[in-house]
């Protein structure tokens, strides 16, 4: 988004998801899975979906929702099976032939998403085949080091690192988990990268953005190298370095889903380490999503409110969360209305929370914006009707810097804890 604690403390909120769940369903008199799946109640909900299969094995909807469910806790066969099902009986699924193509893009084979691509009929995913078709050798493909701890440069406007591209000298990134690898023009320009396509790639500061697709050949984060990646640029102007530099780019998600990713905000340091592919059990911490092919999704409160779903976009400057001024008022957050500002043209106002928590993290008496009313470019509850579920907030960087935020996309966890 550049553009733009204790046990029991943890115990009670936890006790208190669970009475929530129940009462939420009491008031609703219903199972309605697809009202389940909008509260963000996903295993509630796969389970009505899995009852409707069993009534109708050719409910498509089912078979589109549970696929959507599995994809979003990278459970591909499950995701692949039903998706694909999904699109066999209702060819036009426009949405379930994308998140198929998503589930083969995550896992790296991209000839089977090259086709589904192809068939959305939107112009993203077009200009996104045809760079995944261009790609020769092993996508992503790491090697190096086992792990690799990163100094972060800056801690704001937002932590960045060094790296480099197609064996050039070390630049500053910024770390962003709502970013892919996204490079400036000019770095684009010194690695020599070439465009396969071109996609409009929405509005910055009144201006529209064109995005440049390509490959690139190498990307190297500390003693770790990834090869045969996709990569975009674009001449957006990027918030400057502290020194008055501009970053040569940023990344997040789609590199850190490839690693055990650690974002140390208390320790200043990246780490990436290379897992190996072992059962998916049980761990320690928080729940983790992905939406679409880079938004982390996790549980987390305001004021004493129970749990709810919340995006984790690490990328907002000089803020703590984002969220709108209808929810701001009703999970009981301080908005000062004397200071309003505008943001992509929508009146947004400061608010503090005297507590926000992602599970044991808990601060107290921090400060982010509320938005007037709902926009697509707010992280968390703008994105609501995108992902289908409901989102009542964002937490973003001032959050984290107390503590170490780890991403493990093949657990499907995220823990936010001390420093590592």
């Amino acid at each position: 988004m550049i553009f733009n604690t204790d046990r029991r403390t943890f115990l009670r909120g936890a006790a208190a998801l669970v009475a929530a769940a129940g009462a939420d369903l009491a008031a609703s008199g219903s199972e309605d899975p697809d009202a389940l799946f909008k509260q963000g109640r996903f295993t509630d909900a796969e389970r009505g979906y899995r009852r409707r299969l069993r009534e109708d094995p050719r409910d498509a909807h089912a078979h589109a929702r549970i696929g959507y469910l599995a994809l979003l806790s990278n459970r591909f066969d499950a995701a692949e099976a039903h998706l694909a099902k999904a699109v066999a009986l209702v060819p036009g699924d426009v949405a379930s032939t994308q998140r198929l193509a998503e589930c083969f893009v995550r896992q790296d084979r991209l000839a089977p998403a090259v086709p589904l691509l192809r068939r959305t009929g939107r112009p993203r995913d077009e200009a996104f085949a045809k760079v995944c078709s261009h790609i020769t050798g092993t996508p992503w493909k790491v090697s190096g080091a086992r792990a690799t701890r990163v100094p972060f440069h800056t801690l704001d406007p937002v932590p960045s690192v060094e790296a480099s591209v197609n064996g050039g000298r070390p630049q500053k990134f910024y770390l962003d988990t709502y970013a892919t690898l996204d490079l400036s023009m000019e770095e684009a320009k010194r690695a020599g990268l070439r465009a396969l396509a071109t996609v409009e790639g929405g509005i910055v500061d009144a201006h529209p953005v064109v995005l440049h697709l390509g490959v690139l050949d190498s990307f190297r984060i500390g003693d770790i190298e990834i090869r045969n990646i996709p990569v975009q640029w674009n001449d957006a102007q990027r918030p400057p370095l502290p020194d008055g530099s501009q970053a040569a780019g940023a990344f997040g998600t789609t590199i850190f889903y490839h690693f055990l990713t650690t974002m140390d905000y208390a320790g200043r340091a990246l780490v990436l380490r290379r897992t190996p592919a072992a059962p998916r059990e049980a761990s320690a911490g928080l729940p983790l999503w992905l939406a679409g092919d880079h938004f982390p999704c996790s549980l987390g409160s305001l004021g004493d409110h129970p749990p709810r779903m919340v995006t984790v976009d690490t990328g907002g400057i000089g803020s703590a969360l984002d969220t709108t001024v209808a929810i701001a008022e009703e999970y009981g957050l301080a908005v000062d209305y004397d200071h309003p500002r505008e943001r992509f043209g929508i009146k947004t106002y400061p608010v503090t929370a005297s507590r926000a928590a992602l599970g044991r993290a808990v601060r107290h008496d921090i400060r982010g914006n509320a938005a007037e009313k709902v926009f697509p470019g707010l992280p968390g509850p703008g994105q609501s009707a995108q992902f289908g579920f409901d989102l009542i907030a964002n937490f973003t960087h001032e959050f984290f810097k107390p503590y170490a935020v780890t991403f493990d996309y093949r657990r499907m966890r995220m823990t936010v804890s001390g420093s590592s």
